[in-house]
């Protein structure tokens, strides 16, 4: 098995129209700044709104999942302690959503049961799903019980694509694309 290319899967992701990428650390201040650049770049783009809105949502969710829930990256990387990659993209006349980090391998059947659990749901299931947490008050650690990935999926219109690339003994690159639909 070859090693995980940082670097590599950055230039595979960057395909198409790119307008945003940042790689480093994940502050409240940087999502601020990020989701202002974004929201003037997508008001003066001739977008239907619905779209403009959609895309602007499911980042806005995705910058906060990297932020209240990243690991820190394997020491002997260098990185930044809380560090990301985001790209946001159009091809195909469809918006890409791109987040990467490092998440240790104790964490991945978690990370992969979730997803799977919300690529296997309906749009009305995972409506349902989001009522039931919100109602039911089940929150994580961390605050959101799973409601961020939901909400992304349930926004976006399509299934989480994700992966995990073994990194080390400790650590594995976790990517989500998330694709945005016009419906």
């Amino acid at each position: 098995m070859t090693p995980f290319d940082l670097q590599q899967w950055i230039d595979k992701t960057t395909q198409g129209e790119v307008f945003a990428t940042y790689k480093g650390a994940i502050t409240a201040d940087l999502i601020s700044n990020i989701l202002n650049l974004i929201e003037n770049k997508l008001e003066g783009m001739n977008e239907d709104l619905k779209v403009k809105k959609k895309v602007f949502n499911v980042l806005v969710e995705s910058l906060q999942n990297l932020y209240h829930h990243i690991d820190e990256p394997p020491a002997e990387e260098e990185l930044d302690r809380n560090f990301a990659i985001f790209i946001l993209s159009k091809a195909d006349g469809r918006y890409k959503i791109s987040t990467g980090n490092f998440v240790r391998h104790d964490r991945i059947k978690m990370l992969r049961d979730r997803m799977d659990q919300i690529n296997y749901l309906s749009r009305d299931e995972l409506k349902s799903l989001y009522k039931l947490i919100l109602n039911n008050e089940e929150f994580s650690d961390k605050g959101g019980g799973g409601l961020g990935m939901i909400d992304i999926a349930r926004k976006a219109g399509n299934k989480l694509n994700y992966n995990f690339y073994p990194y080390n003994e400790k650590y594995s690159f976790f990517s989500l694309d998330v694709i945005v639909s016009d419906f």
